[in-house]
This record gives C-alpha cells, sequence and structure tokens, in this order.
C-alpha cells in the first residue's frame, strides 16, 4: 500500500492545504465535492497541485508534519519545481 502526502491549491499562489492519505484519488474527489467539511470546504482548496508516494504510514505523516511546519514560499518553491504552471494533476495519480 501507498501513502500519499499532496498539497491543493484554490489558485495559482492561492490558499495552500497539505493532506494525507491512502487513496489520493478518493481524497481528492472528496475535496472537490465538499464532502470534507473544514479548511478546504471553506476556502475553496480543491487543485491537486503536488503529491508524492510513501512506502509506510510513518514516513508519510512525518513528511506531512514536516512541511506543514514550513514557510510558505518552500512549499510554493517545491510546487513550482514539479509543476510550474500549477496544473491540476488529478490524472497523474497513480491506480
Amino acid at each position: 500500500m501507498t501513502f500519499y502526502v499532496y498539497m491543493l491549491a484554490s489558485r495559482k499562489n492561492g490558499t495552500l492545504y497539505i493532506g494525507l492519505t491512502d487513496n489520493l484519488s478518493n481524497r481528492i474527489e472528496q475535496h472537490r465535492n465538499g464532502m470534507v467539511p473544514g479548511f478546504t470546504r471553506t476556502h475553496g482548496v480543491k487543485t491537486l497541485v503536488w503529491f508524492e508516494g510513501h512506502e509506510s504510514r510513518e514516513s508519510a505523516f512525518a513528511r506531512e508534519r514536516s512541511m506543514k511546519r514550513w514557510k510558505r514560499a518552500w512549499k510554493v518553491q517545491l510546487i513550482e519545481d514539479a509543476n510550474p504552471d500549477w496544473k491540476d494533476l488529478s490524472s497523474r495519480i497513480p491506480h
């Protein structure tokens, strides 16, 4: 099983959200349909702009926690290094 750390954005250089899941396709669909109450629904954060897979829940959790402490500029740089146009990466989710 693969665990994913992911970032959603409301738009290019917009509001960011970092999350963790073991079913990325399903989780993104939940965010898009407003099924996840709280921050993402309130701020319209629905576009998958970055993700990475981990072999263990512990590794993914450590990465997520670390990234949540990062400065915004570091998060933006990570996105732009892999996805300079901030395109929706949902079609690239491995199945």
